[in-house]
């Protein structure tokens, strides 16, 4: 579900990404353009996270965000 939320959202989700993730460049942010995988791939990168600790943190921001845009309704 969250991939799916990503791709939808892409546009109003990236700058919060940026924000919570710095290291991530703007070309970075170009190229996952709502990608998961690519992402996850990326925080791997750019952090030296392990697969399960990239995972670990988008799954906690976009539960923050999930939660977030839901009260906005």
């Amino acid at each position: 579900m969250n991939a799916e939320i990503l791709k939808g959202k892409w546009k109003e989700i990236k700058g919060e990404v940026k924000t919570k993730w710095g290291k991530l460049t703007d070309d970075d942010l170009t190229t996952v353009e709502g990608n998961e995988e690519k992402l996850l791939g990326l925080l791997q990168q750019r952090y030296g996270y392990a697969r399960d600790k990239a995972e670990q943190d988008y799954k906690e921001f976009m539960d923050r965000y999930v939660k977030t845009d839901s009260t906005k309704r």
